[in-house]
Order: structure tokens, then sequence, then C-alpha cells
């Protein structure tokens, strides 16, 4: 989920009432009109420019698969939103308006009702309005960036190697371009890069790409780099020192991973299963796969998604947000127990990160626009922070006591302090995706492009507080 949320339309007549209309005689100024039935058109709402909607700004909301002649209307409350009159649909099926967001706009999900007639249907069209947080504290923090290839996506470094490993992926399946770069942390520089290899036919026959490669961790104990493949419900394995291939994992083997951590103390690599409720785990030593770690949602008739993974070594804990659920997961690698904390304010969990001073967790919410900051013992919501639009990734830095979070739809990575409190609002070109902090507390920050000749796109920053 982005942002842009669809929803089937569904009649709002009951079925007793749809007999009754049809049982009785038509009359010309009834307001029980026929109505559609098996319908599976959608609408959306987008903001006109930019990744986000904020006050103030304008927003479309568009349909498409429903029915040519329908004349929509929208609805916020009991105010009419097209004042010109009711949109008709058109002969391919689509329909859309633009709207301005006023300034005094309530950040948040805001229910817009569309209502068809001709035939009749309705439905609740979630708009989200996102905070806009102003740049500050750029004086606070020196940031360094450099572009490395088309399609970043994660970023991890290795101690032993004294080296950063990034993974890229261009576009989707079948995903052609792709790759694993080894980079000098202190030049940005790009040192060695390898191609996954080709992956199977899809199932249709055509051709399968290559084994995208997106999540990364490394393993110093046995000089590897583990990424997960995606595309393919996979993972595979690399060398260190020459990014030579050491196994890949057969197509399926892992439900759409996205992260990987690393657990050298016990020998265990964790895979994010993205909508599934568990994660996948492996021997670092023997490659082969374990018994997953089951999370169970508390919420009756849901699915926990375990979106996302990141660890605590010391603490031998494991942090992992929903995307379906408003609920982050611990697990206690040493007793085994998984406790899953429900949380309010959430929607669309994306990441967590760990305080082991202070016992908090940091949960971003890619729906909720927000970060967060929880006590692990009981659950309670210490503080909630907008942070802007879409926020994907966290990393906490125990030493300065700092939560980075990159904010995807803003262009931003916001630094918070455990009080809630946003330290700064840095710029972070494109659509920053995943940042990762060092036990030196510097923050490598990976972003993402809008498109092949954006000079903001594709780039690793490095960034450090300013020494005082």
């Amino acid at each position: 989920m982005k942002g842009n949320l669809r929803f089937p339309i569904r009649s709002l007549i009951g079925a007793s009432a749809l007999a009754l209309s049809l049982a009785a005689p038509a009359f010309a100024q009834s307001v029980f009109t026929p109505v559609a039935e098996d319908f599976a058109g959608a609408l959306r709402a987008a903001p006109s420019e930019g990744a986000a909607i904020y006050p103030g700004s304008t927003a479309t909301i568009s349909g498409r698969g429903l029915i040519p002649g329908q004349e929509i209307t929208l609805m916020r409350g009991t105010t009419v939103l097209n004042a010109d009159g009711p949109r008709t649909v058109n002969d391919e099926g689509e329909v859309s308006f633009e709207l301005t967001v006023d300034e005094e706009a309530a950040v948040g999900l805001q229910p817009v009702v569309a209502i068809a007639e001709n035939p009749a249907a309705a439905t609740v069209v979630e708009l989200k309005v996102s905070p806009q947080v102003p740049l500050s504290g750029e004086d606070l923090f020196t940031v360094e960036s450099k572009p490395v290839t088309r399609g970043l996506y994660q970023v991890a470094y290795s101690p032993k190697s004294d080296a950063l490993f990034v993974t890229a992926a261009v576009g989707r399946p079948p995903v052609a371009e792709s790759s694993i770069s080894k980079l000098d942390p202190e030049t940005l520089e790009v040192v060695a890069s390898v191609t996954p290899d080709a992956a199977p036919a899809r199932p249709d026959g055509s051709d399968g790409g290559v084994f995208a490669v997106y999540g990364v961790d490394v393993d110093d104990t046995n000089g590897n780099v583990w990424v997960s493949v995606t595309r393919q419900d996979s993972a595979a394995v690399y060398k260190q020192d020459d990014l030579s291939l050491v196994k890949q994992f057969d197509a399926g083997s892992v439900a759409h991973p996205r992260d990987v951590v690393v657990d050298e103390t016990r020998g265990r690599a964790y895979f994010s299963t993205s909508f599934e409720p568990h994660l996948a785990v492996f021997d670092t030593a023997t490659l082969e796969p374990l018994d997953p770690i089951e999370i169970t949602s508390t919420i009756r008739r849901e699915t926990f998604g375990a979106r996302s993974v990141q660890m605590d070594e010391e603490a031998g804990k494991l942090f992992v947000a929903s995307i379906s659920t408003p609920e982050v997961a611990v697990v206690d690698l040493n007793s085994g127990e998984v406790r899953v904390l429900a949380l309010k304010n959430l929607t669309a969990g994306s990441d967590a990160a760990y305080d082991r001073q202070e016992g908090l967790i940091f949960v971003v919410g890619q729906g909720s626009d927000n970060l967060l900051i929880v006590k692990e013992e009981t659950g309670e919501i210490l503080h909630d922070v907008g942070v802007g639009a879409n926020p994907l990734s966290v990393s906490f830095d125990p030493n300065q006591r700092l939560a980075y979070v990159t904010v995807r739809g803003s262009g931003t990575i916001t630094v918070v302090n455990p009080e809630g409190e946003i330290v700064a609002n840095l710029d972070g070109g494109s659509y920053p995706n995943q940042v990762r902090v060092l036990d030196d507390g510097t923050a490598y920050v990976i972003n993402k492009s809008q498109g092949a000749d954006d000079p903001a796109g594709d780039r690793i920053s490095r960034v450090r507080p300013v020494a005082e």
C-alpha cells in the first residue's frame, strides 16, 4: 500500500430493498433506482502533483472499470464536492475529478463517498491528507551524497570487510536490470558489482528476467552477503570478497521476502515475508532452511503481515512491523516467545527499530504517516509523531539517542528523539527508501528515483551529526 487505496464499489441497497423495488410498480421519481450487480469498478485518490496530498494541495479521484454512462457524485459528509453536477463515466468506463484540499484540512484518512446512479452503487474512497513537515536542523548534520546505480533499494555494512553492500532492481517483473554492489564507505565509490543469474521463465512461458535482489544484510562470520529475491519468492547468498554467488535458493522458497537480518550469534538469517504471518529462517553455516517463526495476530479474523524485520542482536530480539494489522511483534530468540502488541493509530506498518536502553520500539506507519514510540514492556504508545507522507524505514542510534526515519512521499529524512521531538527534517532526495545506522552513529540512506534522468534519485547518502 502506498497511500492510494482502492475499494470495489458495493451497492448500498440491501437485498430486501432490491426485492421490494423489483416487485413494486416503477415510479419515475423514486429514489430507489436500479442497482448495479456483480460490479467490479474501483476508485482511488492520488495527489495531482508530487507524491503526497497536503492541506492546500489538489487531489485527483479517478475511477476505472465503471459502467459507461454512470453518473458519479462525490460527497464528504453532507457536502457535495463536485458542485458543478455529477460526472458521467466515459465509454471506456473511466471518470476523473480534481479536488482542492483546503488549507484547514485535518491530516489523516478522509472518507469521501462516491455515489453512482444509472445504475446505482456507492463506495467510500479514502483520501489521505499527509502532514507537511518543514525542513529544519540542517546545521546539526552533515549530508554527503553520491549516485550509485538505477533502482537502489537497501544497504548494509560489513565491519570485517569495511564495505557497504547495496542492492538494486529496476521496474516490475520480469526485472531485467538488477545488481548487488560493493562500495567504499568513505568515498561511496563502487568497487565491485555483479548482476544476478537469469531466473526461470514465468508461468505463462515468458522471460523470467533475473533473480533481482532487494533486501540485504551481511554475515561476517562466514564472509557472506544475504539478499532477498522478492519477485521470485526466494533468497540468495553471495561472497563478500568478490560477490560470487554462493547459493541461489529455488523460486518459491521464501514468500515475498523484503528484509533480511543476519544473527551471527545464533547462526541464523531471518527474512520478512511481507504479507504472511511468519518469518522465514535459514542456518547461515549450512544454508539450509529451518522452521519458520510464526506470528499470530491479536485481532480476531485478521492475519499479521510480516512486512519488516529488525534485530537487536545483543538483546536477542527481533522486531516485526505488520503491514496488514495495527501491530508490532517482538520475538525473543532466547526463549522463543513471540509477543504481539496492538497499536492504535498505526496503518500499514512498514518498519520497526529498538532502543535497548529505555526499552522503546519505534514503529513507522506507511499508511498513517507517523512514527509511534512504544514501551516494549507494556505496549503503551508514549508518542505519536507525524513525520510526513509514507514513511518507510527507521533505524535507531543508541549513542546520540536519535531515530532516523526515511519519509518516501515527502522526500525527507526525519530525525526524532525518544521524547517524540523532531530534531531535524533533512532533504532526502527523491523517494527515500531505507536507512541504516552504524555503531559509530553514521546513518546511510538509500533513495530511489522519479525517472531515468532524476539528479536527486538513486543515491546513497551519509548522514552524520555535527560534533559539538
